[in-house]
């Protein structure tokens, strides 16, 4: 390939350490000179702005200081930059600089030198937009047949259209469907805006109906109502290309036929402008930037295509025409006309590396050595080549690369928890102050069905509770070989943990390198962290679960927790749990009923999750089907919104702690240099009390960090108090309106989406996003909430008071009909009806009550408002 190598014909190396990404790079007469002569334009991601004239001597030659005509260094990163028509009363190019929050249009002009240094270059400020949101790309053209001009469009990394009609704003519109911003382009013989969106399908949108649709900055729906042109934005024209791109060019070299390029990851597209395809090529290599330059044929076009193995391929159509080799991976590619040089290749990499090329054949000098003849062996070529096929038929196998079905798994680790206690504890380093703390035996078996290297298991439970040993390393298995181990888990911490499930997994390297993951859930049993205990009457937070089915005795649900020969037993239930606290469990002689109650809200919780699962485990081993739970009374949110705040006091708390012991250092580290200082001295000075000081500064350092550490264990119960009231508020809103398996995932994930609470990333501020994300999306009751704008950050609030209303606003919605959904369709989601007869959401005053701390909020179904204190 020493004959296809690219012509250095000039280059530079711009700044040290920049970066520069596709549309830092733009050729064209930018000063008006009417020469003829390109400029090269390019602008970094560290805000140096430059523009080029290369002049060489010869081709080959390195940059001279007249080549570059101005260098200025910008405030903010460049993104992109163009040249056109931009500025009113003047048909004259003007420079277009977009920044991430502003888009500045300069005029670029030249003042003739009066000695050898050549012409002075300055750029003037013609106009400046702010934006409100964060850019990620411009296109530019003749929007609506405009004559002498160019309008400019903004897409926004949130998928806003931002147009400007020279020096003023136009309009805005967002992209329906938007996730994350693809390539944009503007075709004027359809006078359309042609993106890729994320769904890798490329999308034409009119320009007319961009202006008729509703504007995205309205925030009255009054206003949006009164506008008689306001449509939906619709799209003109899809086509799916099956994966994303990374640019795309409009060309029309013949003016009946324009033709629309789009590079893809692994193919290069052509299509008509009615989005059908032309051409298009399959790329044997991964494609980094392209530009169509010109048609030399009759109904074809020549394409410039670079790609990540530094080679630039010249195309025709879908006929490969030309390759060369370039010094570097080209970023963006543009072509010019140099110094009555037409035709220069322009290309500049993420690292600034600027060179301008052409293509010959210019003989390289290079002579390869001769190489000492030798015979030929090829019984061994022959043998190596099969083994060398063998390995490649192991490593290409498909069952290395799909997934199997559980049958078929290579290995498989299954968990058996033992049904009894252990008869002598395992626990170890426990915090419960209890007389005996029992632990369960557990036992692993991982069974191989292929050769597994390197395995290692992992076993994990949530605290607070622990297991006597957590990882295991194994020597590898052979096939059909099997490990088994065993080990105890009970309760470490001093409080009732939110779960009583734990999780096996096994981490292994196939023969051929790849490595894979298998893993098991284990259930524990109930009796691992509470015992039988006398039922309590007296009880501040009660619970009523209804079925359909009468009830069952707990001689037969709770076998191991009622002493048969207590008949009392059979109704009434009482559980103490070793923390201390004591929950009772009746069951209603006369109705489908049964009542959880306990002196803390956290403590129904686990009660309630056993009794619903072992009611559905009993009716299933009976054959009944339709067997189901459901709950009528009032959600419990005041007492649930006093764990919110007692868990976020407890975050305050600790931030206070932490600016403190901050404050206390920093004073401790002052005094040990004013005291080195004087050790250090030659003549002897009084310490005048510094010892004193710096005694006492110890002891308040070490008093603020033991308070720390005691009020990050509180934390730590407070926040797993919280999970088990927030799991119990989850079941009951699922009971209350009979949720779906899907609708049930998305509470879960909106209200438990933290495994563990930091000061960084906290439960309060993460819940608080994941609601709204809802009410704006589908519990949304208009347009217009949907319009609305949420934090891109999350930071700790300072109280809690929008999350109480929030959670209140939440339930609400959801009593009134609303539906749990992923979907973004508005009127998909105004339309549809809960079960159970509940309507859409009317208007409500509820958005415009402010939530008082300490009021009671209730909401129960059908129409209830008030609470239920029904008698099993």
């Amino acid at each position: 390939m020493s004959l296809f190598k690219a012509r250095d014909w000039w280059s530079t190396i711009l700044g040290e350490k920049e970066e520069f990404d596709q549309g830092c790079l733009c050729v064209a007469d930018v000063d008006n000179s009417g020469s003829g002569q390109d400029k090269i334009i390019v602008g970094s991601y560290m805000g140096y702005l430059r523009i080029f004239n290369p002049h060489p001597v010869k081709p080959g030659d390195g940059v001279q200081p007249e080549d570059l005509l101005l260098e200025v260094q910008l405030r903010e990163p460049i993104l992109q930059v163009e040249v056109g028509k931009f500025v009113s009363g003047t048909e004259g190019l003007h420079l277009a600089v977009l920044h991430c929050r502003k888009l500045c249009v300069y005029a670029v002009s030249g003042t003739l030198g009066n000695v050898e240094h050549g012409n002075q270059y300055q750029i003037k400020l013609m106009y400046e937009h702010n934006l409100q949101r964060t850019a990620c790309n411009m296109t530019y053209g003749p929007f609506g047949g405009v004559k002498g001009r160019d309008l400019i469009c903004i897409q926004s990394m949130d998928g806003m259209l931002m147009l400007f009609e020279q020096e003023s704003y136009a309009f805005g519109r967002f992209l329906p469907g938007f996730l994350l911003p693809g390539p944009l382009t503007y075709s004027s013989r359809t006078d359309s805006f042609i993106t890729v969106s994320s769904c890798r399908q490329v999308e034409s949108y009119k320009y007319q109906v961009l202006a008729f649709a509703t504007d995205a900055d309205e925030r009255q729906e009054a206003e949006q109502q009164k506008l008689s042109s306001g449509k939906r934005l619709a799209v003109d024209w899809v086509l799916n290309i099956g994966e994303q791109a990374l640019d795309i060019c409009v060309v029309s070299f013949n003016q009946a036929v324009s033709s629309v390029f789009v590079l893809g990851e692994r193919n290069f597209f052509c299509l008509k402008d009615n989005g059908q395809i032309r051409f298009m090529k399959k790329l044997d290599y991964s494609p980094s930037c392209f530009i169509p330059y010109c048609s030399v044929k009759e109904g074809t076009i020549n394409t410039l295509v670079g790609n990540h193995n530094k080679m630039l391929n010249v195309y025709q159509d879908v006929t490969l025409k030309w390759a060369t080799q370039l010094p570097h991976v080209p970023v963006s590619v543009k072509v010019a006309n140099l110094q009555n040089l037409k035709g220069v290749i322009v290309t500049l990499s993420d690292n600034g590396h600027l060179q301008c090329s052409y293509l010959g054949t210019d003989p390289s000098l290079f002579q390869a050595p001769r190489v000492d003849s030798r015979e030929i062996n090829y019984e061994e070529f022959d043998a190596e080549m099969k083994e060398l096929q063998k390995i490649i038929k192991e490593a290409t196998k498909t069952q290395d690369v799909l997934p199997k079905s559980e049958k078929y798994r290579d290995l498989i680790v299954t968990a058996e928890v033992s049904p009894d206690l252990d008869a002598e504890s395992q626990a170890i380093d426990s915090e419960v102050k209890a007389e005996a703390i029992p632990s369960v035996t557990v036992k692993i078996t991982i069974q191989s069905r292929v050769t597994a290297q390197k395995p290692n298991l992992a076993v994990c439970v949530q605290a607070p509770l622990a297991v006597t040993c957590d990882q295991f390393v194994f020597d590898d298995l052979e096939p059909d070989s099997s490990e088994t181990v065993v080990l105890s888990v009970f309760l470490k911490g001093n409080c009732s943990p939110s779960e009583l499930e734990g999780n096996c997994m096994v981490s292994y390297n196939m023969p051929t390198g790849i490595p894979k993951v298998a893993q098991c859930n284990f259930r524990l049993p109930l009796r691992l962290i509470c015992f039988p205990a006398q039922p309590s009457k007296a009880a501040n937070h009660k619970l009523t679960i209804d079925t359909n089915k009468p009830p069952i005795s707990f001689l037969t649900i709770f076998p191991d927790f009622v002493d048969p020969s207590e008949d009392d037993q059979a109704n009434v239930l009482g559980f103490q749990f070793l923390t201390g606290s004591k929950t009772t469990l009746l069951a209603s002689k006369t109705s489908q009923r049964y009542r959880i109650q306990s002196e803390q809200l956290e403590d129904l919780w686990l009660i309630t999750k056993e009794l619903t699962l072992r009611l559905e485990e009993h009716f299933k081993k009976q054959n009944c089907k339709d067997f189901a739970c459901t709950f009528s009374g009032s959600i419990p949110l005041q007492e649930y919104f006093e764990l919110i705040d007692r868990h976020f006091e407890l975050r305050l708390s600790a931030e206070k702690f932490q600016e403190l012991l901050s404050e206390r250092a920093v004073q401790f580290r002052a005094i040990e240099r004013r005291l080195l200082t004087r050790f250090k001295d030659k003549t002897p000075a009084p310490l005048q009390h510094l010892d004193t000081l710096l005694e006492g500064t110890f002891r308040e350092v070490i008093a603020l960090a033991d308070a720390a550490e005691e009020n990050q264990a509180n934390m730590f119960q407070a926040f797993t108090k919280l999970k088990s009231a927030t799991h119990l508020v989850i079941m009951l809103i699922s009971l209350w309106q009979k949720l779906s398996t899907d609708q049930v995932a998305i509470l879960e994930a909106t209200f438990l989406p933290l495994a563990e609470d930091t000061q960084e990333l906290g439960w309060e501020e993460t819940v608080d996003a994941a609601i709204s994300y809802l009410l704006r999306t589908c519990l949304s009751k208009s347009s217009k909430e949907q319009a609305l704008t949420l934090s891109s950050q999350l930071c700790m609030p300072k109280d809690t008071s929008r999350l109480k209303k929030n959670i209140t606003l939440f339930c609400d919605r959801l009593a009134k009909g609303g539906r749990l959904s992923l979907s973004t369709d508005l009127t998909t989601q105004q339309a549809a009806v809960m079960t159970g007869g509940c309507t859409t959401i009317p208007e409500s005053d509820l958005e415009e009550r402010t939530v008082i701390s300490g009021s009671t909020a209730a909401f129960p179904s059908h129409g209830q408002i008030t609470k239920q204190k029904s008698k099993p």
